[in-house]
């Protein structure tokens, strides 16, 4: 398998099992409904987990540009490959969001909320501040890029569970740092989604928030880069 499917089939599949535990919890008349945000921490912890043991063979599993451009700021990645890595994420994202509009179109049907069928595609904040959401995305992907470049220095292998250790991660800042905007984390997650949200013929949709979009996008960036940085000098 080719790093450019790689990142598509791992990066689908983390979204379609992230956004769907988030359908599941929050659309009307599913099985999981109200299963409150414990519920999604774990399911997107457990996507995460998924997603990277499945494509960290053929291409290490970025399935998040912040990652990659970290790992490419870090010299642990070809900046040449950058542009080729994040297509494949926005691609896998996005088609990951259709098949869980797919799989959930009757409970979208029944849901009569706009936002909650926002949700279910991309994040958005429990108190709306640009300054602070911008900076509880930073430092979220700032401690998950700190990791993700602290677990690639361990010689460890532990085979398909060297995926554990991100998950945890992930579930760590979910259970934490989520509260304030749903921590995006990264921006493929949250905007190839959300460019689905607008496209799909979803019944009562609102609009896709395009005016909160840039936030899960460049602070997701920012704070990967400064994570790089300092871990360069530090460590």
């Amino acid at each position: 398998m080719s790093p450019f499917i790689s990142e598509i089939i791992g990066t689908a599949t983390l979204v379609v099992l992230g956004d769907g535990v988030v359908a599941n919890v929050i659309l009307s008349k599913t099985k999981g409904y109200s299963g409150g945000l414990i519920a999604i921490t774990v399911g997107w912890s457990m996507a995460v987990f998924v997603g990277v043991f499945i494509s960290a063979a053929a291409s290490g599993a970025h399935l998040n540009p912040a990652v990659t451009i970290g790992l490419a700021y870090a010299g642990k990645f070809d900046w040449s490959n950058v542009p080729l890595y994040i297509a494949a994420q926005f691609i896998g994202a996005m088609l990951g969001a259709f098949l869980v509009w797919l799989a959930y179109k009757q409970h979208f049907d029944e849901t009569e909320d706009p936002n909650l069928k926002l949700g279910v595609f991309c994040t958005a904040p429990a108190k709306r501040n640009s300054m602070f959401n911008f900076i509880t995305e930073f430092i979220g992907t700032f401690v998950f890029m700190f990791a993700v470049l602290s677990l690639t220095k361990s010689s460890t292998s532990l085979g398909s569970l060297n995926a554990l250790p991100v998950a945890l991660v992930v579930l760590a800042i979910g259970l934490s740092l989520g509260g304030p905007t749903g921590y995006a984390i990264n921006p493929a997650r949250d905007l190839g989604p959300r460019i689905m949200h607008a496209l799909l013929p979803i019944k009562n949709k609102r609009d896709s928030d395009w005016k909160y979009s840039w936030i899960p996008v460049i602070a997701p960036i920012t704070g990967a880069l400064l994570a790089a940085l300092l871990y360069g000098l530090v460590l």
